[in-house]
């Protein structure tokens, strides 16, 4: 089969590999759609750091089950499904505490262990959850919605509370879209006027500031009445952005973190204890923040769709992931599709027909 690996920063080959078959317990996802995620843009930049390589990336996958393991129930061939990409140990203290997203040994599917960028991937059956309402695109991008539904929900978020949304990249459009589910007013800062100009046009998003052209902490004053904000929400990936973020939270506020760098963070502890800040970060997501975004989506609520503006199939994706990953490129969301004409070739003449 196909495979995408990064064999070290800023370089992806497309090699041919065995494909797998099923073990107990797991079942065979035909990859169909792989969203491009902020991490796998920061593991081919080189700033990831939970990444080792060489890997294989992809993580936010959508596709169809065409192979079961023993003991799994062989109606589930032919349905289409999204991969809960996070693989949790259950033994420890944060997986007792149902918090399996931390957990102590967490291995991620495309960071930790080889991901979906290929023709096909076995997958524990737990780890898939099927669809008979959502489209491919969409069953892709639940991944990168539930990281920011498990934000807010990290956050207490409540209706009618000032939540600011710092980086307009589709986690942090994720997190505002979510927020504004709570009933949130939601204000979204970013220094890319494109991208604010889309969070108003195609997410409803009526509040964005420009840290450019404007002084943030001042026009948050004037939002509420000299309060700030009691909720920001981090999703730039630049320390800088995230030490700034400080000065945005009001008295009692809290600041989620959902951004990972590799840097340290600094704060002026005299503003923190001044405002009794909470400050908290945000990793992964939890099963039933994929529930919620999967209800959201199929309710019509959540137009997460309207994120995709690049598209390519697989065989191409090395030849576009740098010119991606430039400056102005003017990709929001990328999305990779598998034409499965290539994989219907390779195999026996009675295989059937997959596309759709």
């Amino acid at each position: 089969m196909r495979t995408v690996v990064c064999q070290e920063p800023g370089r992806l080959i497309l090699e041919e590999r065995t494909a797998p078959s099923c073990g107990p317990g797991e079942a065979l996802l035909r990859i169909r759609r792989i969203g491009v995620c902020g991490t796998d843009i920061h593991a081919f930049g080189g700033n990831q750091p939970y990444f080792q390589y060489p890997r294989v990336l992809g993580h936010e996958l959508a596709g169809e089950i065409v192979a079961v393991g023993e003991r799994v129930d062989p109606a589930l061939v032919g349905r289409n499904a999204y991969v809960i990409p996070y693989l949790h140990c259950g033994d420890c203290r944060a997986c007792r505490q149902g918090r399996t997203n931390c957990c102590r040994q967490m291995q991620v599917i495309g960071v930790h262990r080889d991901g979906g960028m290929c023709d096909s991937l076995a997958v524990p059956i737990e780890q898939l959850v099927t669809s008979d309402t959502l489209p491919l695109d969409q069953l892709a991008l639940v991944e990168c919605q539930a990281i920011g539904a498990h934000a807010v929900r990290r956050s207490e978020l409540a209706e009618g509370e000032l939540a600011v949304v710092v980086g307009a990249g589709p986690i942090g459009m994720g997190v505002a879209q979510l927020a504004r589910e709570r009933g949130a007013k939601v204000v979204m800062v970013d220094t890319n006027p494109e991208r604010l100009a889309f969070c108003r046009d195609r997410l409803s998003i009526t509040h964005t500031l420009n840290p450019v052209m404007q002084d943030v902490a001042e026009a948050l004053e004037t939002l509420s009445d000299g309060e700030l904000a009691d909720a920001v929400f981090d999703a730039t990936g630049n320390p800088a952005a995230m030490q700034h973020g400080f000065d945005l939270v009001g008295h009692a506020g809290r600041y989620v973190l959902v951004s990972i760098v590799k840097a340290d963070i600094a704060f002026h502890d005299p503003d923190f204890h001044r405002k009794e800040m909470s400050l908290l970060s945000s990793r992964n997501a939890a099963r039933e923040d994929f529930e919620e975004v999967c209800r959201l989506m199929e309710a019509g609520r959540l137009p997460a769709s309207a994120m995709i503006t690049h598209r390519t199939e697989l065989a191409d994706f090395p030849d576009c992931m740098p010119a991606w990953c430039a400056p102005g490129s003017g990709v929001i969301k990328a999305m990779i599709e598998l034409d499965c004409s290539v994989l219907v070739s390779a195999d026996s003449d009675h295989a059937p027909d997959h596309r759709q």
